[in-house]
C-alpha cells in the first residue's frame, strides 16, 4: 500500500485542487438551503486526504534514494515540455507541512470565519494555495515551477481581496499582485534565457551544467539577478516588501499560510537555483546584500509597529532575508531547516494573535493587555511560538540558527554579527508584543476577553505540540549538528537571545516603565513605524516617473494620434459628401464627372514633361 502511494504521489497536489473546484459549487442560490458550512468541511476532508497520503509516502521513501517521475505533456517543435516529478523525503515531507499546516489552518478558519458567508470562495482559494504550493515542491522544472508561481500570485490577490467591499482590501490585493508581478517579469526573462544556455529547465540538471558552465561574466550576472528578482518578491524582500504587509487586509486565516509556507515558495526556488546563481560574483553579492538588508531593516521595522498583525509581517520579512543570507554563503542546507523550523513557530503565532483579533474590537497593541488570566492557552501559544522562532535552546530555530552562525563564524564574521543582531531584535520585538497584549492590566478594550473556542483551541494545541517536538525531528532525520558545535558561536547566540528577552522584559513587562515606551527621539520613531519612509520614496519616484510618462503617451495619443486618425476621417466623409452631389442618376454628370477625372490625370501624368518644355521655351 505505501508504495502504491508512494508511485502515486504526483495526485497529492490533486486532492485540494478537487476539493477547491467541489467547494466553489456552493453557489449562493446552494448555500442559501445549505448554508455556507459544507463547502468548508468538504475542503478539509480532501485536505486531510492529501496530509494522510502524503505521510504514508513519506514513511516508504524515508532514507530511500531519491526518485524520478516524468508525466508527459507536450513535445512539438523540438521543444520537450514534459513535467518532471522529483520524489524524495525532502519533496514529500515538503507536502505533508503544506498540507498539514493548510488542515490546521482550515480548522481554525471554521471558528474565525464562522459569521462569514463567503465560505466557498476563501476555502476554494485555500484549496488552490495548497494544490499550488505541493505542485512547486514535487515539480523538478524552473518552468513549470514559474507557471506554479503565477498561479499563486493570483490566489494571493483573490485571498486578500476576499472582502472586496473595503477600500482597503481592494488596495492590499491590488499592491500584492502588482509588486509580485514586478519579481516576475525579471524572472520569467531568466527563464527563457537559460534554456539556450543550459539546454534544460530541470533543477538536478541546471546543478550539473552550473559546476562545468563558462558563461561571459556580464552574461551570468544578467541571469543571475534575474532569477534573484522572482524570489525577492515572494519572500518580501526589499523594495519589493511592502506587499506583505498590506496583505494583512485579508483573512487571518489565510496568513497562517501565507507567513509561513506561501513566502517560502520563493526561497525555495532561490535554493535550487542556487548553483546557477553561484556563477556570478555579484549574483551572490546581491543575494547576501538583500537578505541583510531586509532582515535588519524589517526587525527594527517591527518594534515599532503598533498593529499587532504587521508585527509579525515584518519578522516574516526579516527570517526570509536570513535565508536569503544563507543561500548566499552556500549553506542551502542550513536554509531548508531554517524554513522548516519557522515555519512552524510563525504558524502558532499567527494563531495566537488571530484568536485576540477575532474577539477585540482593535488591533492596536497600546490598547490591548492584561490577557494572560483571561487568555492562557493563547498567551502560552504565544510565548511557544516565540521560543521556537528565536535562539533560545533547545528549541527548533536555535539549532537552525546555530549551523548558521558556526557556518558564517570564519568566513563572514560581519554576516555573524548581522544575524545576531537579527535575533536579539526579534526576541526583543516579540517579548514587547507579549508585554503589550497579554502583559500589564487588564484595558477597556480587554476588560471582557473570554478565552476562544474549540476551532481556535484545536489547531493550536496540535501546532504547539509539533513546535516543541521540532528538535526530536530535527535528530530523527540526523540534523542536529551537535557533534560540530562552535562554542564560541552558540555563546553569541544564546547571549543574542538573552540581550533581546532581558531587554524586552525589562521595558515591557515592567509596569514602572512609562507606557507608551519612547526610545529615541519622535522623528527616529516614526522613521521606523513608517516602514523608512519607503512607499513616500516610491510615490516621489517610480509612481511619479510611471504617471508622467503615462501623461506624456496619454497627450500624444489624445493629439497626435487621434488627430491623423480624425484627419483622416474628416478628409473621407469631406470626399464623400462631396461625391454625393455627383451621384443622381443623370447621365451628363457622370460624363463630366469622368472627364474631369481623365484631364486631371493627364495634367499628373504629363506634368514633368510641360515642366520641361516651359524650361526651353523660356530659354
Amino acid at each position: 500500500m505505501a508504495q502504491i502511494l508512494l508511485q502515486t504521489v504526483w495526485f497529492i497536489p490533486c486532492y485540494p485542487l478537487i476539493g477547491g473546484v467541489l467547494s466553489i459549487l456552493w453557489f449562493p442560490a446552494v448555500t442559501r438551503r445549505t448554508g455556507p458550512r459544507p463547502s468548508g468541511y468538504l475542503n478539509a476532508i480532501f485536505t486531510f486526504l492529501a496530509f494522510v497520503h502524503g505521510v504514508v509516502a513519506l514513511t516508504a521513501i524515508w532514507n530511500q534514494p531519491a526518485q524520478q517521475q516524468f508525466i508527459p505533456w507536450l513535445n512539438v517543435a523540438g521543444l520537450d515540455l514534459t513535467i518532471p516529478v522529483e520524489i524524495s523525503s525532502v519533496t514529500v515531507g515538503a507536502t505533508v507541512l503544506v498540507t498539514g499546516l493548510n488542515l490546521l489552518a482550515q480548522i481554525y478558519a471554521f471558528g474565525y470565519m464562522e459569521m462569514d458567508w463567503g465560505w466557498a470562495r476563501f476555502f476554494s482559494l485555500m484549496g488552490l494555495f495548497e494544490a499550488g504550493m505541493c505542485g512547486l515542491v514535487l515539480c523538478n522544472s524552473l518552468f513549470f515551477s514559474y507557471m506554479i508561481l503565477e498561479v499563486l500570485t493570483l490566489g494571493t490577490y483573490l485571498l486578500v481581496g476576499l472582502w472586496f467591499n473595503q477600500s482597503l482590501v481592494v488596495t492590499g490585493a491590488r499592491d500584492a499582485f502588482l509588486t509580485k508581478r514586478v519579481g516576475d517579469l525579471f524572472l520569467l526573462m531568466g527563464v527563457v534565457a537559460i534554456l539556450p544556455l543550459a539546454g534544460t529547465w530541470n533543477f538536478d540538471e541546471l546543478a550539473l551544467w552550473a559546476q562545468t558552465a563558462n558563461l561571459d561574466p556580464t552574461v551570468a550576472a544578467l541571469l543571475a539577478l534575474a532569477l534573484i528578482a522572482g524570489p525577492m518578491g515572494k519572500c518580501a524582500q526589499f523594495p519589493l516588501h511592502l506587499w506583505l504587509d498590506e496583505a494583512m487586509e485579508g483573512p487571518l486565516p489565510a496568513t497562517i499560510l501565507r507567513n509561513t509556507v506561501v513566502v517560502e515558495t520563493g526561497a525555495w526556488i532561490l535554493i535550487k537555483l542556487q548553483p546557477v546563481i553561484a556563477l556570478s560574483s555579484i549574483g551572490v553579492t546581491t543575494t547576501i546584500v538583500v537578505g541583510a538588508a531586509t532582515a535588519v531593516g524589517a526587525s527594527l521595522i517591527a518594534i515599532a509597529q503598533i498593529d499587532i498583525k504587521r508585527t509579525l509581517s515584518y519578522i516574516v520579512s526579516s527570517y526570509m532575508g536570513l535565508v536569503f543570507i544563507a543561500v548566499g554563503t552556500g549553506q542551502a542546507e542550513t536554509a531548508l531547516t531554517l524554513i522548516f523550523a519557522y515555519s512552524l513557530a510563525m504558524g502558532l503565532l499567527v494563531m495566537s494573535i488571530g484568536s485576540v483579533v477575532w474577539n477585540s474590537i482593535t488591533q492596536d497593541v497600546r490598547s490591548l493587555g492584561g490577557l494572560w488570566r483571561k487568555r492562557p492557552i493563547s498567551a502560552i501559544s504565544f510565548l511557544v511560538g516565540s521560543a521556537g522562532l528565536v535562539g533560545l535552546p533547545p528549541f527548533g530555530c536555535f539549532w537552525a540558527l546555530e549551523e548558521f552562525t558556526s557556518g558564517l563564524a570564519e568566513s563572514h564574521p560581519f554576516l555573524l554579527g548581522i544575524v545576531l543582531f537579527v535575533n536579539g531584535v526579534t526576541a526583543f520585538g516579540l517579548v514587547r508584543v507579549f508585554g503589550l497584549v497579554f502583559g500589564g492590566k487588564p484595558k477597556q478594550m480587554t476588560e471582557r476577553s473570554p478565552e476562544v473556542h474549540w476551532p481556535f483551541i484545536l489547531p493550536m494545541m496540535v501546532l504547539m505540540g509539533f513546535t516543541l517536538h521540532v528538535p526530536h525531528f530535527l535528530a530523527a532525520w540526523q540534523l542536529l549538528p551537535v557533534a560540530s558545535l562552535n562554542y564560541t558561536a552558540t555563546g553569541l547566540l544564546v547571549l543574542s537571545t538573552a540581550i533581546g528577552i532581558g531587554t524586552g522584559a525589562l521595558v515591557y513587562l515592567n509596569e514602572k516603565w512609562e507606557k507608551p515606551v519612547r526610545i529615541g527621539s519622535e522623528a527616529l520613531q516614526d522613521f521606523f513605524a513608517y516602514d523608512f519612509y519607503t512607499a513616500k520614496l516610491y510615490r516621489v519616484t517610480v509612481i511619479f516617473a510611471v504617471g508622467l510618462v503615462a501623461q506624456v503617451i496619454s497627450w500624444i495619443d489624445r493629439n497626435l494620434v487621434d488627430g491623423f486618425v480624425n484627419l483622416i476621417g474628416f478628409a473621407t466623409v469631406f470626399g464623400g459628401q462631396s461625391l454625393k452631389y455627383n451621384v443622381n442618376g443623370q447621365t451628363q454628370f457622370y460624363a463630366l464627372t469622368i472627364l474631369f477625372g481623365v484631364a486631371l490625370l493627364g495634367l499628373i501624368v504629363s506634368w514633368p514633361l510641360l515642366a520641361r518644355l516651359s524650361l526651353i521655351v523660356g530659354g
